[in-house]
Order: C-alpha cells, then sequence, then structure tokens
C-alpha cells in the first residue's frame, strides 16, 4: 500500500510518499502507525503523539481502529486548523 504524509508529518518523515509493507500482525491505522515508528527516528517523531494524527484510508477519513486490509493508500496527516 501507498503511505502518503501530509504538512509536518511530511517534513518529518522527510517524504511525501512511498510504499509500505507492514507485517501481517498490523491490521489496522493505530497498529499501523505504532509500527511506522519503528521506521526511525523521522517517523518516530512525526507520529510522537499519534493521538492527534488523523488518517484517510483510499481517501475517506477513519478511525484508529479501522481495519487496513485491502486499502490501497493510507494518508496521514496532523490536525487542520484555520478558518
Amino acid at each position: 500500500m501507498k503511505a502518503v504524509y501530509f504538512a509536518w508529518v511530511r517534513e518529518r518523515i522527510g517524504k511525501a510518499e512511498e510504499e509500505i509493507h507492514p507485517p501481517a500482525e498490523v491490521t489496522n491505522v493505530g497498529e499501523l502507525i505504532g509500527w511506522l515508528t519503528t521506521l526511525g527516528e523521522g517517523y518516530a517523531y512525526a507520529f510522537e503523539k499519534a493521538s492527534v494524527i488523523r488518517a484517510a484510508i483510499d481517501r475517506t477519513h477513519v478511525k484508529a481502529d479501522a481495519k487496513i486490509a485491502g486499502a490501497r493508500e493510507i494518508a496521514f496527516f496532523p490536525p487542520m486548523t484555520g478558518g
């Protein structure tokens, strides 16, 4: 699946997108975030406050318990602000 990163998540990781291949035991968005933090310092920094990270699976906003099986794209972004 493709992981897409936005705003400061992208800046901290150092890339806008990449193909990822999480292990079979990673079944939902929350577990995926946990796994991503193990990939390096930038990932750990980007997801250090996992509770504020928003996610979308195939362009539909989802919660941390959403299943990732069959997803083609998972996007991660910080909370949006502004007016």
